[in-house]
């Protein structure tokens, strides 16, 4: 079998619920459609889980999970990076499925791939590093932490990408020692069921459990008394519902959500490789489909019209395609519903009265009219007060606001309720560090854009989520600190 001529049945074998070591049909029986968002393609049903089949998967993992917790860490280890191996020695046949699900490339779908099977390793290497500290006390006690897994962990993930998320996800909770639930994205499911295939049966029945279904199972998952922890890496709105259903049982929540992320350029930086670096930051790529896409550009005054001038050579990579094509360079928007909304913030930028200076519809190209495919975007003389400039728009769509005065422009980068990532782009070192100190953000680069580098902390503030992720910081998140106290007077 070739990929070119297998279909979605022979590629993901199992459409079914995988929890408990095996497959379960639904209980109501019921499933919902996947199409391939490039052409509007049927790509087969998906098992709907619910509430009902939350029950007794929760169980399955908690039983999973007293098995876990008691597992050796560097047998953990092993077992991770076994899995990292499983999934590099599938990675075109993830890619696939992937991109034809999902809409992006799969010439980078494949690095989600790869950062996935990264991902276990590294949180593998980290597992001895679960270490407690010992506290001085009075002659005769000792008074030592430690970190204990927290138990049954549910993490929803989102669409944008699929399998990275789905499969990213199990790492640290498992290194940690804690049975883990993944609902995948419901839009872009296909991928996480074959993640169960290929690693569910390394792991102890109940460890590794994937639930796919719709808002109703991500709801059920986040206020079920047997789940101790949930997580969810989505949209704002999504963020507030999973927290205010955590709270019915108290449940610590990690939130990774959205931005509106801001791109500041000082007078002294280069104009072309900030307009690089505006091109880069937005993930035209993934067609804008990304938290960390810096979609405010900040540009100071005496170098706005020299960016600007670079900015149409620098986006003329990106061209929509099909994304099982592997010259494609930028692909579509995950669904019918996500493309009418981000067409319809093109709209009201231009009514707002803000300049469009590139793309503004959908690719004039006939092989391309059945998909959700939306060109590169830019706006000008964009006002802070804009809704393309106030609001999340998850897709390729940037916006340039000219500035002068500094107090001013921090002011208008801090205004939003979102603080996840920013760029500053200027030649003074002293300038960058002093504006990183001043944004509101949870991620700052200087000089650079979109990087992601292991071990350091991702995150927001404000609205823009709780927690911390691909660090040591997340693989502690999935544990409780336990103090222990020891007098010695008496014993032997």
């Amino acid at each position: 079998m070739t990929l070119a001529s297998a279909d979605m049945d022979e590629l993901v074998r199992h459409r079914a619920l995988y929890w408990g070591g095996d497959w379960h049909a639904p209980q109501a029986g019921r499933t919902f459609g996947s199409v391939d968002p490039s052409n509007g393609d049927d790509l087969g049903a998906v098992p709907r889980g619910d509430a009902q089949d939350a029950d007794p998967a929760v169980a399955a993992a908690r039983d999973g999970f007293e098995i876990w917790r008691h597992t050796p860490p560097q047998e953990r280890a092993r077992l991770l990076r076994q899995a990292a191996q499983i999934i590099r020695e599938n990675a075109e046949r993830l890619a696939y499925v992937d991109a034809a699900d999902g809409g992006n490339p799969i010439s980078k779908v494949r690095s989600d791939v790869e950062i996935a099977a990264k991902r276990f390793e590294f949180f593998a290497g980290l597992i001895t590093e679960l270490k407690g500290d010992t506290v001085p006390g009075r002659d005769g006690t000792l008074n030592l932490t430690t970190h204990e897994p927290v138990g049954v962990v549910a993490r929803i993930v989102a669409f944008n990408h699929p399998f990275m998320f789905s499969a990213s996800r199990l790492a640290a909770p498992l290194a940690a020692g804690n049975a883990c639930i993944i609902k995948p994205p419901e839009q872009a499911s296909l991928s996480a069921l074959i993640l169960a295939e290929l690693i569910g049966p390394i792991f102890p029945p109940g460890v590794v459990t994937i639930l796919t279904g719709q808002g109703d199972l991500g709801a059920a998952l986040s206020r079920h008394p047997g789940v101790d922890m949930v997580t969810l890496v989505g949209s704002v709105p999504t963020g507030k519902v999973v927290m205010q259903a955590a709270a019915e049982t108290l449940k610590p929540v990690v939130l990774e959500l959205g931005g509106k992320n801001a791109l500041i350029a000082y007078p002294d930086a280069d104009p072309e490789a900030v307009a690089e670096a505006m091109v880069d930051g937005m993930n035209f790529t993934w067609c804008g489909q990304s938290c960390g896409s810096t979609s405010r550009a900040f540009l100071h005054a005496d170098l706005h019209d020299a960016v600007l001038a670079h900015l149409a050579d620098k986006i003329a990579r990106f061209r929509p395609g099909p994304p099982l094509a592997e010259d494609t360079s930028m692909g579509c928007l995950i669904d019918a519903t996500h493309h009418r909304r981000v067409l319809d913030y093109i709209e009201t930028g231009n009514e707002e009265g803000a300049r469009l200076i590139h793309g503004g519809g959908v690719p004039d190209d006939d092989a391309l009219s059945g998909g959700c495919f939306v060109d590169p975007t830019v706006f000008a003389d964009v006002t802070p007060d804009m809704r393309i400039a106030r609001e999340e728009i998850f897709g390729p769509v940037l916006s340039v606001l000219r500035w002068t005065d500094e107090p001013d422009m921090l002011r208008d980068v801090n205004a939003l309720p979102y603080g996840l990532t920013c760029a500053i782009w200027t030649d003074s070192l002293r300038t960058g560090l002093r504006a990183a100190g001043e944004v509101r953000t949870g991620y700052v680069w200087i000089n650079d854009v979109s990087k992601h580098i292991p071990g350091m902390p991702f995150g927001g503030v404000k609205q823009s989520g709780i927690g911390r992720e691909e660090s040591l910081s997340e693989l502690y998140a999935f544990t409780i600190e336990k103090a222990l106290h020891v007098n010695f007077s008496g014993t032997r």
